[in-house]
């Protein structure tokens, strides 16, 4: 067998033995692949597809090309989550704590943001002392004692993902179902949890753009998922506008701790709240749904989804006190108010340009290597549907002297869409997808 075996099989519309794949993921690693055969092999899957035989077996392949955690050791069944990406979407501050504190345990991997979208290791290490790097002893002992921990993912955890990844972004082979799949369960599979809920974003934030192909996603990502011998399952949740008010690390690390205090309402708590009830069922912690909202919501109302927090971050080397005094997260050094240029409805957001406006502050990165300000960023004032008059603000930014300011005021003058007639709201869950299901 040879890569031009298996590439030529691939190009040809036949499906790959698992040998097949398994070299092909071996390869990847050990460099018996070269880039422009693996290059190759990823756009004659991306045209040719993968059944889902094929799919299952490049998800176990990539997840198996480094370490695998056992977390055994943790007593009772260990959830995780992943989101699909998007902005303002701090949902992990908000449901990781208050999982935690109705006793099921979230042994979290995560990872950074790049482009327009928020990575959850950025939120967090703009806490004073964080530290996202816990060895598997620490990350074990701090999900055993606390319920709960929030690392990043480390460099033996799936490498076969990283390797394949760089080359669909510079091949335009990202947007392949079997190659989005394999590279998001390979990674959940390989942190070792019982059960995971994904959220799956849809509109102009997200990585599928349409309700349907985002559906689809879904659908795909639960059936393979549960083809693997987890539990799988997944809502898919609306990215027409950003998530939460607040975008920007230090920022969203505000608006989730104002959430856990009782101090925020609004589509991200919803949404975080809809989350979690969906992992408290999958773990077997609550029988239905209104069961499961209900004991969030006593954990948010007693301010023990808060403590958890404080318990999170203690552990992992930051300062508790954040919760209890957000002045001392990094602030920025100026505000500046964006007016609106009419009177009128809020009727769109193109959010991936609120994103990269954030990006443009310094809140976000470019390239892997960037760095990020922790401060910098924006607050929504406004959502879609909302009434706004001329010169009104609907949004503030958060500057410090490296900040692009005029980049990012003119990519959010275009992202924003005002009209007299107000706006049909779109829902912010459209749909919850089982293993039964699909």
């Amino acid at each position: 067998m040879t890569p031009t075996d298996v590439i030529m099989k691939k190009r040809l519309g036949h499906e790959l033995t698992r040998e097949e794949i398994e070299y092909f993921v071996r390869g990847s690693v050990n460099g018996d692949f070269k880039d422009y055969q693996l290059s190759a092999l990823l756009m004659a899957i991306c045209i040719r597809g993968m059944s889902d035989r094929e799919t299952v077996d490049l998800t176990m392949a990539m997840a198996h090309s480094g370490e695998v955690l056992d977390l055994g050791e943790i007593d009772g069944v260990k959830v995780d989550k992943h989101s699909t990406g998007g902005v303002g979407d701090t949902t992990t501050l908000i449901v990781a704590p208050l999982v935690a504190a109705c006793g099921v345990k979230v042994a979290k991997m995560s990872g950074r943001g790049l482009g327009f979208t928020g990575g959850t290791l950025d939120k967090l290490e703009s806490i004073p002392g964080m530290r996202i790097d816990l060895t598997r002893d620490e990350f074990i002992s701090a999900v055993q004692k606390n319920g709960i921990a929030v690392i990043g993912q480390t460099g033996q955890l799936a490498p076969a993902d990283k390797t394949l990844y760089a080359l669909r972004d510079v091949t335009a082979t990202v947007d392949c179902l079997p190659l989005i799949c394999s590279s998001i369960l390979s990674k959940k599979i390989a942190a070792g949890c019982d059960a995971v809920v994904l959220d799956v974003k849809t509109g102009s934030g997200a990585i599928m753009p349409t309700l349907e192909q985002s559906i689809e996603l879904a659908r795909t990502m639960v059936r393979i998922g549960s083809m693997t011998g987890r539990r799988f399952s997944a809502l898919v949740t609306d990215m027409d506008q950003p998530l939460g008010m607040y975008i920007g690390n230090a920022l969203e690390v505000t608006e989730a701790v104002k959430a856990l205090r009782g101090e925020a309402e609004g589509a991200l708590l919803d949404v975080s709240l809809q989350l979690g009830a969906q992992i408290l069922l999958s773990a077997r912690a609550a029988k239905t749904k209104d069961e499961a909202l209900s004991m969030l919501r006593g954990k948010l109302e007693s301010g023990e989804g808060l403590e958890k927090l404080k318990q999170m971050i203690a552990s992992q080397g930051g300062d508790p006190r954040i919760a209890d005094d957000l002045s001392l997260l990094p602030q920025a050094q100026e505000t500046i108010d964006l007016t609106a240029p009419s009177g009128g409805y809020i009727s769109g957001m193109t959010t991936s340009e609120i994103g990269y406006a954030a990006l443009a502050l310094g809140a976000g990165r470019s390239s892997k290597e960037a760095d990020i300000d922790p401060a910098v960023g924006l607050v929504m004032k406004k959502r879609i549907g909302d009434a706004v008059e001329k010169g009104e603000a609907w949004c503030t930014l958060h500057v410090n002297p490296g900040s692009r300011v005029e980049e990012a005021k003119r990519r959010l003058e275009g992202a924003l869409s005002i009209s007299k007639e107000k706006p049909v709201l779109r829902p912010l869950v459209y749909t919850t997808i089982e293993a039964d299901d699909v």
